[in-house]
């Protein structure tokens, strides 16, 4: 029997629909998401506020966004391995382990982005160049 799939903007319309159903799990149940929500607003409030580039105020944004999206995946991962069973089993916490590691580069990046556009802002604002 062949399955007919949804195609052109009905498809698009059921994908964003999925994609914000997820959004909404992802805040409702993992704290994180929440903060790192929070982070984004009062970031992209900040980098509208400082006096960046265009393109240097994108990359405070989007590594934000980055921080978001590499949660929501390990938020997955996390969810898939507590779905296979509650023992505990070396591949899942290995498992657990890596997506957390991800988390954890995509925020160094992100404080390394903040911190190479403002290092400049903060010597020049405290008259040490």
């Amino acid at each position: 029997m062949f399955v007919t799939k949804v195609t052109g903007y009905k498809r698009l319309y059921y994908a964003t629909m999925y994609s914000l159903k997820g959004l909404k799990a992802a805040f409702l149940s993992e704290p994180a998401i929440r903060q790192e929500m929070a982070l984004l607003v009062v970031g992209t409030g900040l980098s509208l506020w400082l006096d960046v580039s265009g393109l240097e105020r994108l990359i405070m944004i989007g590594s934000i966004l980055l921080i978001i999206i590499v949660e929501l995946l390990n938020s997955a991962i996390e969810a898939v391995v507590d779905r296979i069973g509650p023992e505990i089993h070396e591949l899942s916490g290995k498992a657990k382990d890596i997506g957390s590691a991800a988390v954890f580069m995509a925020i160094v990046l992100m404080l390394v982005c903040w911190g190479t556009i403002t290092y400049p802002l903060v010597l020049q604002a405290f008259e040490l160049t």
